[in-house]
């Protein structure tokens, strides 16, 4: 008989014995008492009558205990509802504090000269202005790959040019870009103005130059080429056609149209060199796909007319007008935006001429040397690399600024799981917000990253103060009543289009570390130190006396929601605590996704890269309070726990182990985990899928991984100069067998049981070895500190040092020359070979800060 039959045979065992039976036999007890006392035999309905009152109350006592369970339940449930809505308006409600954008700094000139700009990074040339619905404008060409004709407009690797990038940008009105598309070469360039009669925020220039490309054979040369130009409204305002010509000679007004910000507005082609131009109007506020649009009227046409060009047909009100250029190779042509056109100031035509033609010329060779020569007063690389890495240093920040862009929208917010609003929904809206911002890659990352922007920043304040201080106000305008900053911000159609569905929504218990106190340290110390300008060092104080209590919020959120169990102590929330398809389960929030954590996440762990940025925010923070004046509790506060800290024991008794000198994060971990092949059953197949077996307990330890994140406390210059743990880090950082490559310092550990370990069947290594430039630049600034601090370790450190720097810059020129880009990361198994996403000019753009030996003063307070 099996366990669960002698359950049931004990159970009936009982029945005699039921609550039931005992009233029955407590009913004839009385019954018997009753005849003897010689009543008479109408006693029989009475009894049943008793019964069935008791059976009623019975009855009506379970029917109100059902009622009152339910009530409870329901009002539970209701509270549990209404707790749920409040905590989901307080996520989506932004915190109560002045904005950081209506700084008087940010206003006037400052704002209306940022107004127009390259503000659409994931198009190879996009044009629109810093308002939430803009006059847009972008470049397309037809480009042959394997024989078919492809549209090129947005951005993709798959398009394989061999090149493409700004080589020259000031972030503010002047850039120059070389796109190398097989056997075309094509130069954008794009310059600013603002002249008398001018609209809001000036007048604008493109420049196209289109020829063959050095490096084809005269047999693969083109003889012509068909490039595209869109100019479109997003207000859905309608446009009007400048001319029904196809032929083309002297110059001609190809479009026009008004506007609340920039008034009456027209744009003109000139050009030298004989064209033909078709056109096609459409109705639509749908921008983000109108790669699609404009090579669907193409084939329509096509098939009708048998040729490849635009059928000059308009829509009805058409708010976008396509304009494709037919000419032949070498040519170029000018294409010059004029606002403020209704105004009798306007001398329209003057402005055309100094957008055009020779005058264009001579503004833009004046601009490029004024670039060269504000990069060389910025970073002065040449007489610390050679002309090559010079050029590589240039086209870094150059790509860097040109990838700025203006988005907005609203983010949207993941529900908890299981949780589904009435319309089915999963996720809410946060509220409507712009962001300005650098973007780590054109390709596949155009859109702000919260941890990628402090590293940015480091470069941006370098070039241009006043735009690193926009860019981190957009940021924390965006912090909700919570403290929390949405860590990966899509806002709008145009973002939105790059990303696939499941990846949009934000978590709200997810953090991201806060980098943005990387940069203000490092704006602090170097205010501190005298080197900015009164007037600078004005705009620095006044922004920070504003964002004190937007910083503090944040702060606060990371201290309240990602703190550990044991004071002092952090931990990145939000792992997968029960999958069963991750070697390791991943740590997004903490931006090094796969980097090896404890392999059973729990509330014990403690992470030490997380610990060591709440170290930086709290210095952060106690700086600005003495800086605005502050000497309050919070103030206080913010002291003790850079204190606390800051306090090395505390440090070396939580996360150090002395054998081999190393770091590690603290939890409940094994190194017996693993991926097996296992059949798994889908609906009536079976597949094999990897699934993750434990074959050891896991316990409480530090997780031996050496990496990254042992070098926190080393990259942030905690350990003191005179510690034997110094010593032993610098071991372990110049040691082959570990982390040392001729290429830059490996992510993780040859000596790791996870180094290049696939994570699951479809996750390769990310952060397992690949060679990444912000943790190089972190490992190479604490070396370049240690090396000019008395200590035992300051020669060898220099030693180091020098070598990395050489290793760092050597590496990375060698492949933008050789592929023309830069990289996401580098290869340490192929010789130091780019890979991931390409061209990646966010904080890879910090090899020109490594060239020129640029770095954050990270002076941080000892306990």
């Amino acid at each position: 008989m099996s366990g669960g039959n002698r359950r049931t045979a004990r159970s009936r065992a009982k029945v005699p014995s039921d609550d039931s039976h005992d009233d029955a036999a407590a009913v004839g007890r009385r019954t018997a008492k009753g005849n003897k006392k010689g009543k008479t035999h109408d006693h029989g309905p009475l009894r049943l009558m008793e019964v069935r009152v008791r059976t009623l109350l019975g009855l009506c006592f379970g029917f109100l205990a059902l009622l009152l369970v339910s009530f409870l339940f329901y009002t539970n449930q209701r509270r549990s509802e209404d707790a749920m809505l409040q905590n989901l308006a307080r996520v989506v409600a932004p915190l109560p504090a002045l904005k950081m954008l209506d700084l008087p700094q940010f206003q006037g000139e400052h704002r209306e000269n940022l107004y127009w700009g390259t503000y659409r990074p994931h198009l190879y040339l996009g044009i629109r202005a810093r308002t939430p619905r803009s006059l847009v404008a972008g470049l397309m060409w037809i480009g042959v790959k394997n024989g078919q004709y492809f549209l090129r407009h947005v951005c993709q690797d798959s398009d394989e040019l061999r090149t493409y990038g700004w080589v020259e940008h000031n972030g503010l009105d002047y850039g120059r870009q070389v796109l190398d598309d097989q056997a075309l070469s094509l130069t954008t360039s794009f310059l600013k103005t603002k002249e008398v009669g001018s609209g809001y925020g000036g007048d604008w220039a493109i420049r196209l130059e289109a020829q063959n490309s050095n490096s084809i054979p005269d047999e693969a040369k083109w003889s012509s080429v068909n490039l595209f130009f869109y100019i479109g409204d997003e207000e859905g305002s309608s446009l009007t056609l400048g001319r029904e010509k196809h032929e083309y000679h002297e110059g001609v007004l190809l479009a026009s149209g008004m506007r609340e910000d920039v008034g009456g507005w027209e744009i003109h082609l000139k050009s030298k060199d004989d064209l033909e131009f078709y056109y096609a109007g459409f109705r639509t506020l749908h921008m983000h796909n109108l790669t699609q649009l404009v090579q669907a009227t193409l084939a329509f046409h096509a098939r009708s007319s048998g040729l490849l060009t635009l059928p000059d047909v308009l829509e009805v009100s058409p708010n976008i007008l396509v304009f494709q250029f037919s000419m032949r190779l070498p040519s170029v042509l000018d294409l010059a935006f004029v606002s403020g056109t209704n105004s009798p100031r306007s001398r329209t035509e003057e402005r055309i001429n100094s957008l055009t033609g020779t005058v264009l010329t001579r503004q833009l060779l004046e601009k490029q040397k004024q670039f060269e020569d504000k990069y060389n007063r910025c970073f002065n690389t040449k007489i610390k690399v050679d002309s090559e890495a010079t050029f590589v240093g240039k086209a870094a920040i150059a790509n860097l600024l040109g990838g700025i862009g203006y988005f907005y929208g609203q983010s949207k917010i993941s529900l908890p799981k299981g949780t589904r609003l009435e319309g089915g929904g999963n996720f809410i809206s946060y509220w409507p917000a712009a962001l300005y911002t650098a973007v780590p890659s054109r390709s596949y990352f155009p859109r702000g990253f919260l941890w990628d922007e402090g590293f940015h920043q480091l470069l941006i304040w370098r070039w241009d103060l006043s735009i690193c201080l926009d860019i981190i106000g957009h940021w924390l305008d965006l912090i909700n009543v919570d403290g929390w900053i949405p860590r990966e911000q899509i806002l709008g159609a145009e973002a939105l289009s790059k990303v696939p569905e499941e990846f949009v929504p934000q978590h709200p218990s997810n953090g991201n570390p806060p980098t943005l106190f990387f940069i203000l340290q490092d704006l602090l110390n170097n205010m501190k130190f005298g080197k900015f300008s009164m007037e600078e060092a004005d705009k620095i104080s006044s922004f920070f006396e504003r964002a004190y209590d937007r910083l503090g919020a944040w702060f606060n959120w990371f201290n309240n929601t990602q703190s550990g169990k044991t004071a002092s102590t952090f931990y990145w929330h939000g792992r997968d605590n029960v999958t069963t398809r991750e070697l390791n389960p991943k740590t997004l929030s903490s931006g090094l996704d796969d980097y090896p954590r404890a392999s059973h996440p729990n509330e014990d762990e403690r992470h030490l890269d997380l610990r060591c940025w709440m170290l930086l925010a709290a210095d952060c923070m106690n700086s600005i309070a003495d800086i605005v004046g502050v000497k309050n509790h919070l103030a206080k506060d913010y002291r003790l726990m850079t204190e606390q800290l800051s306090n090395f024991d505390a440090l070396n008794q939580m996360h150090l182990d002395e054998a081999s000198g190393a770091y590690f994060d603290f939890g409940n971990h094994t190194e017996k985990v693993s991926l097996r092949w296992h059949d798994v059953n889908d609906g009536n197949t079976v597949k094999k899928e990897l699934v993750r077996e434990t074959l050891q307990r896991p316990k409480l330890r530090l997780v031996p991984h050496i990496g990254y994140i042992s070098l926190f406390p080393f990259m942030m210059n905690i350990i003191p100069p005179e510690s034997w743990v110094l010593g032993k880090q610098l071991e372990m950082i110049y040691n082959r067998s570990t982390l040392w490559t001729d290429y830059g310092i490996l992510s993780l550990s040859r000596t790791s049981s996870l180094y290049m370990k696939r994570n699951t069947e479809h996750d390769p290594p990310y952060w397992r070895g690949p060679i990444w430039i912000n943790l190089n630049y972190m490992i190479l600034s604490a070396l370049h500190h240690y090396s000019k601090v008395d200590g035992p370790y300051k020669d060898k450190a220099l030693i180091i040092y020098e070598e990395l720097r050489s290793n760092l810059i050597r590496n990375i020129v060698h492949n933008y020359y050789g592929t023309g880009y830069l990289w996401e990361q580098y290869d340490q198994v192929n010789k130091g070979k780019g890979k991931g996403t390409r061209p990646f000019t966010g904080w890879t753009s910090l090899i020109t800060l490594i060239m020129a030996e640029e770095f954050p003063n990270l002076k941080l307070r000892k306990a």
